[in-house]
């Protein structure tokens, strides 16, 4: 039919909070210009909201989950088949890491010309054991089924092609990107402690129980912590916090980060493994220097003594002394933020990342994409 536009459907597993939901939210309002979007997840969550406020259909998905399952893994599977050959999408672009096993059998199986995933982490690397093995195994049997592979940081290409889950011909690397606007003026505050903040699902491969304790070793009064999120580690945390007497605020949830970053001198990151993670970009946006883990795309994105400071991960006595240089001088946190807010602008921006999609997609419509 003359003028109609090609079908785009983006699967994220969970509809929840988190860095692959915002990464699809990102890219829905330029890719509803240009192509029939659908958007399939499991569960509510800001995600479906945004997919709502911008008229893109929204399929809830009832048996992909983030756990293994003997029974929902199947039954996801043919949920996600059912799918596709019910819409016969010209692209289906698969987000995290059950929904990208499951979804590029799917869409082989249904015949979809072009299946791109996106990884954002791969977790055969933010995993461990049997877990761990069972997702290197799955992304190498899935591997010939794959039209592309995106990768959000050099470092997760390298991983990707030495675990042989990638190739070098299919793959490519757009780095993550956040909303950009005018530097922030961020001025000299009065005494009290350094406020910190740090955003992230309370779960591995995030490590709070490490920056809580890096935390609770400084001395009284030097900082005070908030932490923006929630997940199954929060009794834990609590119990931790209880015990070092820390001064560590477990906020949960919340709508926008962004009056917290506006409200805090220090972004924080404490993890073992991750891609390229929004949370930080998002800190630097806002004028935060950093102080994180030396993990991922991390050191892609912070440069050492320029805009933060990186640590080894899993080292509370080396993140406390970072946080604690920070603490007492002021200007070279002004100084690390504003270097920050520069390269986010000139590295990170949404425009140039949306657009890096967009021909993306069209390059593989272009050319009839099939594995």
């Amino acid at each position: 039919m003359p003028g109609k536009r090609p079908r785009l459907v983006y699967v994220v597993t969970l509809a929840e909070t988190g860095g692959a939901q915002s990464y699809v939210r990102d890219l829905l309002p330029a890719a509803r210009e240009e192509f029939d979007v659908t958007l399939a997840a499991h569960g509510d969550g800001p995600l479906r909201s945004a997919a709502e406020e911008l008229g893109v259909p929204f399929v809830p998905l009832h048996h992909v989950r983030r756990a293994l399952s003997p029974v929902h893994d199947p039954l996801g599977l043919l949920e996600l088949t059912r799918l596709f050959r019910r819409l016969r999408p010209d692209i289906v672009h698969l987000n995290s890491s059950k929904a990208g096993v499951l979804g590029r059998v799917a869409a082989a199986s249904a015949r979809v010309p072009a299946r791109v995933f996106t990884a954002h982490g791969w977790a055969f690397k933010a995993t461990s054991g049997f877990a761990a093995r069972l997702y290197l195994w799955a992304d190498r049997a899935v591997k010939p089924l794959t039209t592309m592979v995106i990768c959000v940081s050099e470092t997760e290409l390298r991983a990707g092609l030495a675990a042989r889950v990638c190739t070098a011909a299919r793959t490519r690397v757009i780095a993550n990107a956040v909303e950009v606007g005018p530097a922030p003026e961020r001025t000299s505050k009065p005494g009290g402690p350094m406020q910190i903040v740090s955003v992230g699902r309370l779960a591995e491969p995030k490590d709070f129980p490490t920056l809580v304790e890096a935390v609770g070793s400084l001395p009284a009064g030097t900082v005070h912590l908030r932490v923006l999120g929630d997940g199954p580690l929060r009794s834990q945390l609590e119990a931790q916090i209880a015990s070092l007497h820390a001064p560590v605020e477990l906020v949960g949830e919340v709508p926008d980060v962004r009056p917290y970053l506006a409200d805090s001198d220090l972004f924080v990151l404490s993890s073992r493994s991750e891609g390229m993670p929004l949370a930080v970009l998002e800190a630097m946006a806002a004028g935060l220097p950093v102080v994180a883990s030396d993990v991922g795309g991390l050191r892609e994105i912070v440069a050492e003594s320029d805009t933060g400071l990186l640590v080894p991960p899993g080292e509370p006595g080396e993140l406390a002394a970072a946080i604690g240089s920070l603490a007492g001088d002021e200007p070279r946190r002004l100084a690390y933020g504003a270097a920050g807010h520069q390269r986010a602008e000139e590295r990170f921006s949404l425009p140039r990342w949306r657009e890096a999609h967009l021909e993306l997609y069209r390059s593989l419509l272009a050319r009839g994409a099939s594995s």
